[in-house]
């Protein structure tokens, strides 16, 4: 497993994870949570790219890190248009020029980068998947015309209550491929391996209910791989 840092461009990083082995391989873009690219979200990278795919995280924090570009991104996230689509775009463009990718890109996020996926979903991808990503302001429109969706979302996360219901909804009168699980137990951020936040932040989190769910975070990923391979092939 080769993970990495590297420069899309004089102001953009990433972070690269490729398989072992020699490819090609289906790509996917994948989209930070609101903390940024942290050990979790590295973490998720190695873990999508064992299972064979080229994986490439675009740090939307790169032009003055998570203080100074997060409401810039948030503000991004909900017009559906800005700097962060832009860049998003940039390490798509990345992945599909390389020499060992097939051509088939996905999406996937957590969190704020849930958000994004549904909202790139209908933007020349395979697939998509939004792990407790919110839901856009306009469901029909900015879905309509998707690829396959897939999302996770918990039944304890107060922020996202009856997410699953209404994309689940939506995406079905649209007639657009889906597969939207809400996990009973869990709460926002159940995905992640350890707790996120940091010792302030993640002690209110935990108090919330946003914390880790292991069961609840292994068969999203068995359904996540499944979803990918069927589509990413």
């Amino acid at each position: 497993m080769d993970l990495r840092d590297i420069e899309l461009t004089s102001s953009l990083t990433a972070v690269m994870a490729v398989p072992e082995g020699t490819g090609p391989w289906p790509a996917v873009v994948m989209v930070h949570e609101v903390f940024g690219i942290d050990e979790n979200m590295r973490a998720q990278m190695v873990r999508l790219a064992s299972a064979g795919y080229l994986v490439l995280m675009p740090d939307l924090f790169s032009r003055g890190g998570a203080r100074k570009c997060l409401t810039a991104t948030f503000k991004a996230l909900a017009a559906g248009t800005g700097q962060a689509f832009e860049d998003i775009e940039v390490a798509k463009k990345f992945l599909l020029d390389r020499e060992d990718s097939t051509g088939k890109v996905g999406v996937i996020g957590f969190c704020m980068g849930g958000g994004f996926a549904l909202l790139l979903a209908n933007q020349s991808y395979d697939a998509a998947v939004s792990n407790y990503g919110m839901l856009p302001s306009n469901m029909d429109e900015a879905l309509s015309g998707a690829c396959p969706i897939m999302g996770n979302y918990g039944g304890k996360d107060a922020q996202l209550k009856g997410a699953k219901a209404k994309l689940d909804s939506t995406l079905t009168t649209l007639g657009v491929l889906h597969d939207i699980k809400e996990y009973p137990e869990a709460g926002h951020a159940f995905m992640n391996p350890k707790q996120g936040g940091g010792a302030f932040f993640g002690t209110l989190l935990r108090v919330t209910g946003a914390k880790p769910n292991p069961e609840a975070a292994t068969d999203a990923w068995n359904r996540i791989e499944g979803f990918f391979s069927e589509h990413l092939s």
